[in-house]
Order: C-alpha cells, then structure tokens, then sequence
C-alpha cells in the first residue's frame, strides 16, 4: 500500500538563519500559512496526520491548518532545520558553503541527522502532512534521487513535496514550488 506524504517548507520566517535561532513567520509567512491552510483543507481530509519541526516558524505554517482540523501536531524533532556544526554567529556562511557541498563530506553529526529523519519518513504508515524546512527537503530529495549533492532544488515557501512510502521504501511524486527565495 502506497503512504502519501507531503513535505511542506515551512512559511516566510521574519529573521534568516544567521539572525535568529527560532525565529517566527512574518506578517507575509502568516498570510502563506492561511492559505496553505485553506489549499490542503479544500484537498485532503481532517484524519490526515499533522507532524511539524519543533521550530517555530514550522509550528506556526502548521498552527491555521490544525485549527481547521481541530488537530493538535506532533512536534518530531527528526524533521527539524539541519544542526548547524558551528557558532552562531557563523551559521548564516556556514550553511551557504553547505549548500555547493556534497553529502559524503559532511561530518557525522549531519550523516546522523540526515538518516534519523529519512528513518522516521520510512515508518510513517498513515497519510502525513510534515510542516518542515528547505534542508529536510533538499536530504529527501537528494537521497531520493541517489545523488551526492546537498543542494538539489530550491522548494519555496509553503511549497508541497509529495513524496510516498511503499513498504518502508520512500519515492518522490512530484516536487514543490521551486523558486529562489532566501534560506531562512
């Protein structure tokens, strides 16, 4: 039986990745999170299950869609914004140089933390919603298209990556919006 799961990027967040830790949606993130909400409500049904990034500008894109289901999502946090191996202050040119790298580079701390998510993606059995962050998307994909390169596509904000689960064997559907907008 085929599982569908949609991997959704989480909305604008109002600071980048090299100025807040957990920073929130903006005034427009908000505005994308209504209407994500009201696309997947009119698209899929309330017993859909809702996972979301501990983040917060996951746990807000997700927030107007578990209203309308009256859902409370779980927060998993093997679907959480990729561990940054540096210092604060040097996570915004950190995760630039990231991105033009390859997987088999990376250390271990970023191998674990791509396979414990494409671990929990493999044992979910019922259909998912995952509100998660454009990195999570890209190790997916990546993954899923068995190629070395960290950096594969550029989903956009609340941009929907379905991807399904056959037997614990994921595949990608089709992929989300693809726009070239800042990595939050």
């Amino acid at each position: 039986m085929s599982v569908p799961l949609l991997l959704v990027r989480h909305a604008e967040a109002e600071a980048g990745w090299g100025e807040d830790p957990d920073p929130g949606l903006s005034d427009a993130g908000q505005q994308q999170a209504t209407r994500l909400a009201i696309e997947l409500h009119e698209n899929f049904s309330n017993t859909v299950r809702l996972v979301s990034s501990p983040m917060r500008r996951a746990q807000e894109t997700v927030s107007p869609l578990a209203s309308l289901w009256s859902q409370t999502p779980e927060i998993d946090d093997r679907v959480r914004e990729v561990p940054s191996p540096v210092e604060f202050s040097s996570r915004g040119q950190w995760i630039r140089q990231f991105m033009t790298e390859r997987w088999s580079d990376q250390p271990p701390l970023l191998q674990d933390w791509r396979q414990h998510m494409l671990t929990a993606l493999s044992a979910m059995t019922q259909p998912t919603i995952v509100v998660t962050h454009f990195v999570v998307i890209n190790a997916v994909i990546a993954s899923l298209q068995n190629t070395d390169q960290t950096l594969v596509f550029w989903p956009d904000y609340v941009s929907v990556t379905q991807i399904q689960n056959v037997a614990g064997r994921l595949s990608i559907v089709a992929l989300g919006a693809d726009k070239r907008s800042r990595v939050n």
